[in-house]
């Protein structure tokens, strides 16, 4: 995401914004744990559709969502390929070859799977899209109560992730100024990953080091400048959150499609 996208999503200050990072991390869990009671169509499809229907309460963009998405758009059909092929088949076949089958069963399966890897991501998405590492490393320490060492570790594994899109950014026009990033796209791909890879280890252990010699690896208990707490609106949170999941399973329970996955 640019520079200006993400300075004009943080000038108007949303309604999820007021909500503390682990109620967002407890929220995220409450969005996706109950999907995997059950696997069929319509559960997947009302809890998509009512977590779609907050996003004016997170602030991002439609655009913003979509281009996060897809990733697990694509990934989403991969998933549910191997359901569409090698579940047990049932109903009217419509073609088989080998191990492979494909039935009335397993195309309803497929579509389960895939809607449910949509249903899972989107949360996350929705909740940390403008979530701040700095306000997630308070909440943590002061509200979860995880050890300082291990909130610094994850402050600083966020930070990072800005400079590693940074840094792939980077490497494709020094590519392309060099005439080398137009052919052999994945090729290009794995080159660069590796390259990021080299850097990545060598930026985590100069930091690593930094940190350690600055004292943040001590024992030591840690004071902290922002304070983090749980407010009325934390409850309201959970609360919607355990309204869009019972919304829909009992959807899928009343229309007859709940499909227990272990039955």
């Amino acid at each position: 995401m640019s520079a200006d996208v993400e300075i004009e999503e943080t000038v108007h200050r949303a309604w999820l914004d007021g909500v503390n990072p682990v109620t967002k991390l407890v929220l995220a869990l409450l969005l996706s744990v109950p999907l995997f009671a059950s696997i069929d169509v319509v559960s997947g499809l009302v809890a998509i559709g009512l977590q779609l229907l907050c996003l004016p309460l997170t602030g991002l963009r439609w655009g913003t969502v979509l281009k996060r998405m897809l990733p697990i758009m694509i990934f989403a059909p991969v998933a549910g390929l191997s359901m569409l092929l090698y579940a047990e088949p049932a109903g009217r076949i419509y073609w088989s070859w080998g191990f492979a089958t494909v039935s009335e069963e397993s195309v309803q399966l497929a579509i389960a799977v895939a809607l449910r890897v949509v249903a899972l991501g989107l949360p996350t998405i929705l909740l940390f899209g403008r979530t701040d590492p700095t306000e997630l490393a308070d909440a943590l320490a002061q509200v979860a109560k995880l050890p300082s060492r291990f909130v610094l570790g994850v402050l600083a594994g966020a930070r990072m992730l800005g400079l590693f899109l940074d840094d792939w950014r980077t490497m494709g026009l020094a590519r392309r100024a060099r005439g080398v990033g137009d052919r052999g796209a994945l090729r290009r791909f794995f080159s660069m990953a590796f390259v990021l890879l080299v850097f990545a280890v060598r930026r985590g252990t100069k930091l690593a080091m930094a940190m350690e010699a600055r004292g943040f690896g001590s024992g030591i208990p840690r004071t902290w400048s922002r304070p983090s707490r749980l407010h009325a609106r934390d409850g309201v949170a959970l609360l919607g959150g355990t309204l869009i999941m019972a919304l829909a399973l009992t959807a899928a329970v009343l229309l007859g499609t709940f499909r227990f996955v272990w039955s």
